[in-house]
């Protein structure tokens, strides 16, 4: 019988990730894969639109957790996830990512003797303020076996004590992501519906709680997105927290009323990696994009004081800016003078195939890591 696999997604970037490794689970028949949408991200244009360009089925599981504090999303996701984990007993949870749902479901199959594996595991911003550090030193201090996407996170996990027995790097599932979809991608044609031409114009994206939930910082923001907009259109995919906090703030206005800004709802991942690949520059606060536009050659303008992806600054395109810095970096990318990066090893569209083969050389009589095999020797059955 075929060993089950729970995927967990809970949120846009989730979604990516769990994709291509999905399709790749399910087109092997040595396992049973079953999705766990945890709910975390219930507006239908943040996850049902994602479920469906990627070509994922309706979850085996939705749990509908919805929003709500850290505490109380943490708690609902584990309270949720647990009935479900005990019923199925899976041979290894796979959680991805950062997010609450990651470090909640990782907590209850530790408990539970349920083997974890960490998607993209070893990235570390050094930054507490930010919750997904937490979630990411919660969930690698608990998986049993820690897919990493590159060098920056091996040493990481490394000085942090991790035994190299349970770490393996795979590389970047999000190209994979890229990859399955560029064929819908270059097809789509939303930039130029929006009467666009390529390489004309920025896409921003924003949704850090550090960047839009003080008043002051992101009216600062506003700001100079409204005098960037008149020199280079830009199309604004408003995140539902954005958007909340704009209307609060009383700065929606101020940016609908700019000639040159287009304000969207968030897209799906097809018509919004169709703006990015065709984009002149990218403004950004969210951490996929920074490794799709190193992917992909493109200047990227991440307003923030950290990143937990510095591969993408040492060999990408990406580079941190300070919120009063953006337009005179937004001028430099203009003119030419943005540095070229060049795409990270493993960075190739095969990381999906390489977890598979990580998951088989560990099913039930190939073991798990040996810091983790006898305690969870009892956990690791083929259904």
């Amino acid at each position: 019988m075929p060993a089950i696999v729970h995927l967990i997604a809970a949120a846009r970037p989730n979604f990516m990730k769990v994709a291509p490794l999905w399709h790749a689970l399910s087109a092997d028949p040595a396992f049973d894969v079953r999705l766990v949408h945890t709910g975390q991200h219930y507006d239908p244009n943040m996850s049902d639109a994602f479920f469906r360009d990627l070509g994922l089925p309706e979850p085996d599981h939705h749990l509908g957790v919805g929003s709500g504090s850290h505490a109380e999303q943490t708690a609902k996701v584990m309270l949720a996830y647990e009935p479900v984990a005990i019923a199925e007993r899976p041979a290894f949870t796979i959680v991805v990512g950062d997010v609450n749902s990651t470090a909640a479901c990782a907590m209850v199959c530790a408990k539970l003797l349920v083997p974890v594996v960490h998607l993209e595991a070893g990235l570390r911003s050094f930054d507490r303020t930010m919750p997904e550090e937490t979630n990411r030193l919660v969930t690698d201090v608990l998986a049993d076996l820690l897919w990493t996407p590159s060098p920056d996170a091996d040493e990481n996990l490394r000085r942090e004590g991790i035994p190299e027995t349970r770490v393996e790097r795979v590389g970047n599932i999000m190209i994979d992501s890229y990859e399955l979809q560029r064929p819908a991608i270059e097809a789509d044609g939303t930039y130029q519906r929006l009467g666009l031409a390529a390489r004309q114009y920025g896409v921003v994206t924003l949704h850090r709680p550090s960047n839009v939930d003080d008043r002051d910082t992101l009216a600062g923001l506003v700001a100079q997105l409204v005098a960037i907009s008149a020199r280079l259109p830009l199309v604004f995919p408003v995140h539902p927290r954005t958007r909340k906090q704009l209307n609060t703030f009383g700065l929606w206005d101020t940016l609908a009323a700019a000639p040159g800004l287009r304000l969207s709802e968030p897209a799906g991942y097809v018509q919004f990696m169709n703006l990015v690949s065709h984009a002149g520059l990218v403004i950004t606060d969210s951490g996929g994009v920074q490794e799709e536009t190193t992917y992909l050659d493109i200047p990227c303008l991440t307003v923030r004081p950290n990143t937990e992806r510095p591969i993408t600054v040492t060999e990408g395109t990406n580079r941190l800016i300070r919120p009063a810095d953006l337009q005179a970096a937004v001028d430099r990318a203009l003119k030419g003078e943005w540095p070229r990066g060049r795409r990270p090893a493993l960075w190739d569209g095969r990381t999906a195939a390489r977890c598979v083969e990580s998951l088989r050389a560990r099913l039930p009589g190939g073991g798990l890591p040996a810091a983790r095999s006898v305690a969870r020797a009892g956990a690791v059955v083929t259904p």
